[in-house]
């Protein structure tokens, strides 16, 4: 309740990107579960996904408001939604862009006067906004606790630099990177060094930090965290909200799962590999072409998401898809595929995946171990969380952080075969990775039952703080 016996009332501000819009859509429909009132803010593209979404949820129907943000006027208008860029320097330039919500965004605090504020990373401008009226704002970084140690660890001490490869000083458990992996800030444009360094002073100043994650996880991280910091996790999002009709169109179109399904139906347990690199990574054509050659050689039946490349797509190797098809080892999925749905049915064993939080986390929910092909981002930390801490992936040796896929070497056809087939093996090693990813898929499932489920526990914890801090 706010400081007038009235209800309490959350602004949700997301990126506009599907990595952080579905998880953020996910935050809104929980809390107004839980009977706050919720608005969710999203620019007229993203609109009508985000009101399909709160439809159709299992939990909730219509009890969340979506509000209209708009950019300023601008001479150039970027895509509606990060997903719709074609190059990584347009990427940058999304990112530098979202600043253009502020005055649409300031207008909607001033008229509706929320009690808090759940707003994206990529927004630290919200942070100033939320000061000025005096609205506790809450950071939504979209990754796990281990990423953000890992990243306050860096911040702190650059010593460890020195060494390359480095161990990463201060945490619960021995962490090894390279300094590849990390982001160059030198070869950063100006602009996006200088919005990496506003949004860590805005989370500095922020209320707390909202992770959609689960205790069971990352025990040793979510307290190492909360040593210095206050935050709740409230996740997987996704998994209290798990329908047929949910999961079947999260994130894409609906009906493209019966064939998935039908051809799935038809293999063994535990024998399909899912490859699925998220929405905003991109391969050469020569990448792609020995991630074809590899997976083929593998010997194992998989399912291959990727985006469109062109209408000859001379990247496939000659008579790929017509050979995989014929011996029903394949299928080669363009543009979108049902995730969730896929790495939940029984036939699934695996999957190669650029280790994005969203993908990382359903992966675990779904007790499917992985190979890991990190890019960017949070990625390389996750992976580090997924082969070093939880054990469930291999490894695939990537080393080099870059948006630009030109910049990255080539894995080449035999070194994929060789890490699919230690990951769809019958070995014990193989075996122990399923068997704890096994166990983590219970454990998920079981943070967010009602009467005692971890992510159910903070979740109203979190809610309560808040209601308390509006009575005061």
């Amino acid at each position: 309740m706010g400081s007038d016996g009235q209800q309490l009332h959350v602004f949700v501000f997301p990126l506009m990107a599907a990595g952080h819009l579905l998880p953020a859509t996910d935050i809104a429909i929980l809390l107004a579960a839980e009977g706050v009132k919720t608005s969710i803010l999203a620019t007229a593209g993203n609109i009508s996904a985000v009101e399909i979404s709160i439809k159709r949820s299992p939990v909730t129907r219509g009890s969340v408001d979506v509000l209209l943000v708009e950019p300023s006027p601008t001479l150039n208008p970027l895509p509606d939604n990060i997903s719709a860029v074609t190059s990584a320097e347009m990427q940058m330039e999304f990112f530098i862009s979202a600043s253009l919500l502020r005055p649409s965004f300031e207008k909607l605090v001033d008229r509706h006067r929320p009690n808090a504020i759940i707003s994206d990373s990529f927004y630290p401008w919200t942070t100033e906004i939320a000061e000025e009226y005096e609205i506790p704002r809450l950071d939504f970084h979209g990754t796990s606790f281990f990423s953000n140690c890992v990243g306050e660890e860096l911040n702190r001490s650059s010593a460890a630099l020195k060494t390359d490869p480095f161990i990463v000083s201060g945490l619960p458990h021995k962490i090894e990177l390279s300094r590849s992996q990390l982001p160059n800030p030198e070869e950063m444009r100006p602009d996006f060094r200088e919005l990496f360094a506003r949004m860590k002073e805005a989370g500095e100043r922020s209320y707390g930090l909202v992770v959609n994650s689960f205790y069971e996880l990352e025990p040793d991280y979510v307290n190492h965290y909360r040593k210095k910091n206050r935050a709740w996790h409230i996740g997987p999002t996704f998994l209290r909200l798990s329908s047929p009709e949910n999961d079947s169109q999260r994130g894409g179109d609906s009906g493209k799962e019966g064939g998935f399904l039908k051809w799935l139906d038809e293999k063994p347990e535990s024998s399909v590999l899912y490859v699925c690199f998220g929405s905003l990574c991109r391969f050469t054509e020569a990448q792609l072409g020995e991630i074809a050659t590899g997976l083929e050689n593998s010997g194992c039946y998989f399912i291959w998401v990727v985006r469109k490349i062109g209408e000859k797509e001379q990247w496939l190797p000659e008579g790929f898809e017509e050979r995989v098809a014929k011996k029903g080892m394949g299928l080669v999925v363009r543009g979108w595929a049902p995730q969730l749905v896929i790495l939940n049915h029984p036939a699934v064993g695996g999957f190669v995946t650029h280790c994005g939080w969203n993908s990382s986390l359903e992966s675990i929910t779904a007790g499917v171990p992985v190979v890991t092909w990190p890019m960017f981002a949070d990625q390389f930390f996750n992976e580090r969380l997924l082969v070093d801490v939880l054990k469930v992936g291999l490894d695939i040796g990537v080393k080099k952080y870059s948006i630009c896929e030109e910049e990255r070497e080539v894995v080449k056809a035999e070194e994929i075969a060789v890490v699919v087939e230690r990951l769809m093996g019958k070995d014990a090693e193989a075996e122990e990775r399923r068997e704890r990813a096994r166990e983590l898929s219970v454990a998920a499932r079981r943070a967010v039952e009602e009467g005692g489920g971890s992510s159910r526990t903070d979740l109203r914890s979190m809610i309560q703080e808040l209601s308390q801090l509006n009575k005061n």
